[in-house]
């Protein structure tokens, strides 16, 4: 919401908007464009001379301030309702779908169009550090969006995706999240299924042919061309690791090498993001083989195992984690840098899967990577956090509230150590804030 935000400032609009939980880096992306922000959703932080209203997917019926917009009859809309009506036409827009990695991919893919000459407009979940924003309406052809499976909002419960209409979409994996709407695996295959049925005969899917589910989703029905991806050299795009962290790799495509890529970034899951963005560039007409030796400066996204700082010794990171495929994938590549340095994670179950438990099981074995974890167990979790601390292989606590957690982990880290802080949150400002404590401020 905040993207659609910017980008409607930059088409001109006048924007305001609130929101009950205001944290960077988006609040201050939005303060640096001029957007009002307002504490709460509350009527009156709603303008008497507001145009349209633009409601996000958290917002249901008792809301007060959309209790309000029904009754005065204000014009509303779903942020990516809007989208559709207001960026999308008479554009190529290229989608990034799945379960895991659509913001690093998203940013990957706008990075790589960008280095191709083709100056695309993009919306992503996130601040891209090379852009310095989540959105922008770009001059080119090409618009990047990442393509969520979540609802659209109270007033359309069909996937965000379904109103994009890509001729590219990439379909970056498939498993079982957001519990709070979708019952099984198989209601998620139906949604990306009618990802598929929007995708023209004249465009492309780029899938991940190592994922089962989205093998059974293309078995639905499929009008499209469809090139695959995996480490297998048996898919139309492959990677060949130069580096065991996935901080090089060769690219092959049908067999054949096409280049080198070196780049900050690390883990085998960012070596898949890279393949599919480079697919799809290719599906678009870049020479991903000149495009490509730019992905060594790339920066990725902020929160995505982002550096904070380090203070003796200790190096402290922010992770926007929110399912244990996500946490296992990420904590695998950081080990793969770090060898046999101490790894703490400090874990704030928060999405709305996490809270209701549908990962209790899973989250355990996801963080084996780590030496030692800390839970915020907050008061309101469903579940109990005890079970998952005791079934850790490294050392468990739990913590009733951030101040008790920073206290924690300050008699816990040491010279040396890896502190990642994971969460879809803002997590009370616990990554800065632990950083402040180990530098006495």
């Amino acid at each position: 919401m905040g993207g659609v935000a910017a980008l409607a400032r930059e088409l001109g609009h006048e924007v305001e908007g609130s929101d009950q939980a205001i944290y960077p880096p988006m609040s201050t992306q939005l303060e640096t464009l001029g957007i009002a922000l307002k504490q709460g959703y509350n009527p009156e932080n709603i303008s008497k001379d507001c145009d349209e209203i633009v409601i996000g997917n958290a917002l249901s019926r008792g809301n007060a301030a959309v209790e309000y917009v029904l009754n005065e009859g204000l014009r509303y809309s779903s942020g990516a309702e809007w989208l559709r009506e207001r960026v999308l036409p008479g554009r190529e827009t290229l989608a990034v779908a799945g379960t895991h990695g659509k913001t690093t991919t998203t940013t990957i893919l706008a990075y790589l169009l960008q280095a191709g000459g083709r100056e695309p407009g993009f919306l992503i979940g996130g601040v891209a550090e090379d852009f310095g924003v989540s959105a922008r309406i770009g001059l080119g052809r090409e618009f990047v969006v990442e393509a969520d499976e979540y609802d659209t909002a109270f007033f359309d419960k069909r996937s965000k995706f379904v109103h994009y209409r890509p001729t590219v979409a990439i379909l970056n994996n498939l498993e079982y999240d957001h519990a709070d709407i979708f019952p099984d695996v198989a209601a998620i295959q139906r949604q990306f299924h009618h990802l598929v049925r929007t995708v023209p005969a004249r465009g492309r899917l780029i899938v991940n042919g190592e994922d089962e589910r989205l093998a059974e989703v293309l078995k639905m029905g499929c009008w499209t061309p469809v090139e695959t991806f995996g480490l297998d050299e048996g898919f139309d795009w492959s990677a060949r690791l130069i580096e065991e962290d996935g901080s090089a790799f060769a690219v092959l495509h049908k067999g054949k090498d096409v280049g080198e890529v070196r780049w900050p970034l690390l883990g085998r899951h960012n070596v898949m993001n890279g393949l599919a963005a480079l697919a799809a560039c290719h599906a678009v007409g870049v020479d991903i083989a000149d495009a490509m030796p730019a992905l060594a400066n790339f920066r990725s996204v902020k929160r995505r195992l982002e550096v904070l700082g380090e203070e003796g010794g200790i190096t402290v990171y922010d992770d926007f984690a929110h399912h244990p495929t996500a946490i296992a994938t990420t904590l695998a590549g950081l080990r793969a840098r770090v060898g046999e340095a101490r790894i703490v994670v400090a874990m704030e179950p928060r999405s709305n899967s996490m809270r209701l438990g549908a990962h209790a099981d899973a989250l355990a074995p996801s963080l084996d990577g780590a030496d030692a974890v800390v839970f915020l167990h907050r008061p309101e979790l469903a579940w109990d956090a005890g079970k998952v601390v005791a079934a850790l292989r490294g050392e468990g606590h739990a913590a009733a509230d951030v101040d008790a957690l920073i206290e924690i982990l300050r008699k816990l880290a040491a010279a040396g150590d890896h502190v990642v802080f994971m969460s879809n949150g803002g997590f009370d400002g616990a990554p800065r804030r632990f950083l402040q404590a180990l530098r006495g401020d």
